[in-house]
């Protein structure tokens, strides 16, 4: 069950200040305690599913304590945690890429029955963040082998602990050979949709699925369109050929 907005937010915020004060009730000075709980409610922010969200919860904390102790004599060292935080979280190279999008849970229900898949097959989820994309996966096909590259390392260990029965490696999406799998599935954004296209076209092999969630793959024809709510869809491509059971019904 998801927390209405901005449930989430309050949560984290709350959570950071109890953090903080029992640090200093700890013996922690006010600088370290500070850089601790900040620390935390940046990596806290990977509970929201949008980006200015995401950026409420991270940046609650500090700025409520700005505003409490803008005149406290603070070392600026102390923000170079929560900063180390953020840029682990979300490496500079992969800013060009899609942020953080979760994958609704019930997003690829239907899928099995317009892509029956054999049992074992292998399913990557290219850029899998916190495992989200992964479980769905999971639903829609319980006996498939899944398999993930994230290139966050924490965030690649996130989805390894949520999905444990999937292989997660930290990882370039982009430099992950797409030849070993059955369907590639992606969350991405329409500026990088177009490279997706070229790399599956030159390495998914005939049979094999692109699925890519809300955005449409430019200059491909979809096989399938899944509705998961009003005005999002699934989409499912045949790059190099659709197999004998494809359904484009």
């Amino acid at each position: 069950m998801r927390w209405p907005w901005p449930l989430p937010a309050v949560f984290v915020w709350l959570g950071a200040w109890g953090w903080y004060a029992g640090l200093l009730a700890f013996g922690l000075g006010q600088a370290g305690a500070f850089a601790v709980a900040a620390s935390l409610s940046v990596l806290a922010s990977l509970w929201g599913d949008s980006r200015w969200r995401r950026g409420m919860i991270a940046l609650g904390f500090p700025l409520s304590w700005v505003l409490l102790y803008g005149g406290a004599d603070v070392p600026a060292w102390v923000w170079l945690l929560p900063a180390a935080v953020f840029l682990l979280l979300y490496p500079p190279v992969s800013w060009r890429d899609a942020p953080l999008f979760p994958t609704p849970p019930d997003a690829l229900e239907g899928l099995r029955e317009r892509v029956p898949l054999p049992p074992m097959a292998r399913i990557l989820d290219a850029g899998a963040g916190v495992g989200d994309g992964l479980r769905a996966l999971e639903r829609a096909y319980p006996d498939a082998r899944l398999e993930g590259v994230e290139r966050s390392w924490p965030l690649a260990l996130m989805a390894r602990w949520r999905c444990p029965g999937a292989r997660v490696l930290r990882g370039d999406m982009w430099r992950t050979d797409w030849s070993a799998y059955d369907m590639v599935y992606l969350f991405q954004r329409p500026e990088t949709m177009p490279r997706a296209v070229e790399k599956a076209q030159q390495e998914l092999r005939p049979g094999a699925w692109l699925v890519s969630l809300e955005f449409e793959a430019p200059g491909l024809k979809p096989v399938a369109q899944l509705e998961y709510e009003a005005g999002k869809s699934v989409w499912v491509y045949a790059p190099a050929g659709a197999s004998a059971f494809s359904d484009r019904g």
